[in-house]
C-alpha cells in the first residue's frame, strides 16, 4: 500500500530505442540513487512527525533496486512489516488495530472490562524512545498472570517471598482506581503505570509519505541522471 515506484514512461520509451548497455547502467545508478533519496526523505519525515521514532519504525521501508533488465526502483515496505503496521494508519488515517500487547492483555487478563488499547501512564518506566520499558512490562505482565508463556507468570509462593518488593495489580471491578495496571511500592504507595481504554485510537492523515516521495523523485532524478551519464561517459572514454 505504501509504495512509490520510480518510473518515467518517456525515459523508458527512449531507452527501448537505444539498446545501449552503458546508457541503461547509467539510468540504473540514477534510479537507485533517487530511491535512496526517497527513503531518506520518509525517514526524516518520521523524525518530524513522531516523537523519538524507534529503529523498527524508521526501518519499515526498504529500496527495491533497479537493474538493466528492469528500469524501475521502488521504496516499499519490508517483507517483515505486517498488514496492520501502524504506519499505514499514520499515512491514510483511520482507526489503529491492536498491538501485540493490547491483544495479549485483552485475551489473557482476567478483567471485566474491554481492553481495546493501552497507553503508558505517568508512573511507567520509559525507554529512550518514550515507550514502556521491556523490563517493567515483563515484570507487570508476570505479576498479573498475563505473560504469553504461562510458566513465566509470578506464582503465589513467589509473591509471598517478594512481598517487601514492588508489586503490580489491576484494580477489581467497582474499585475507585481507574482501569489499568498499577504499581504498589514497598512502602505501600501506589502509582499507575498503564491506562486501559475500550476505544481504538483514531488518527488523521499524518505521515504524507506518498506525496512527499513523489516530490523528491521529480526533484532529484534529473540531477542524478545528468551525473550518472557523465560518469558513464568518462568510463567509456577511459576504455577507449
Amino acid at each position: 500500500m505504501l509504495k512509490i515506484s520510480i518510473d518515467d514512461e518517456a525515459l523508458q520509451r527512449n531507452l527501448r530505442q537505444l539498446g545501449d548497455k552503458d546508457a541503461k547502467q547509467a539510468v540504473v545508478w540514477a534510479l537507485n540513487d533517487t530511491a535512496d533519496d526517497v527513503l531518506k526523505h520518509v525517514q526524516e519525515r518520521m523524525d518530524q512527525v513522531f516523537d523519538r521514532p524507534t529503529r523498527f519504525t524508521k526501518n519499515a521501508f526498504m529500496v527495491w533496486r533497479a537493474k538493466p533488465s528492469d528500469l524501475e526502483a521502488s521504496v516499499l515496505e519490508r517483507p517483515s512489516v505486517g498488514k496492520r503496521h501502524y504506519l499505514k494508519t499514520q499515512e491514510l488515517g483511520g482507526r489503529r488495530g491492536q498491538t501485540g500487547l493490547e491483544a495479549l492483555l485483552s485475551s489473557r487478563l482476567s478483567y471485566a472490562g474491554i481492553i481495546q488499547s493501552v497507553m503508558p501512564a505517568g508512573g511507567a518506566r520509559l525507554d529512550a524512545y518514550g515507550n514502556w520499558s521491556n523490563a517493567e512490562r515483563n515484570q507487570a505482565l508476570s505479576a498479573i498472570q498475563s505473560q504469553r508463556d504461562a510458566s513465566t507468570n509470578t506464582t503465589a509462593d513467589a509473591r509471598k517471598r517478594k512481598r517487601k518488593r514492588a508489586g503490580f495489580f489491576v484494580p477489581r471491578e467497582g474499585s475507585g482506581l481507574s482501569p489499568g495496571i498499577w504499581k504498589r511500592a514497598a512502602d505501600g504507595t501506589i502509582s499507575k503505570i498503564l491506562h486501559f481504554s475500550a476505544v481504538a485510537p483514531a488518527y488523521t492523515e499524518r505521515l504524507g509519505f506518498q506525496d512527499g516521495a513523489e516530490e523528491v523523485y521529480r526533484a532529484q532524478l534529473p540531477g542524478h541522471l545528468a551525473r550518472t551519464f557523465e560518469r558513464m561517459a568518462r568510463k567509456a572514454a577511459a576504455r577507449a
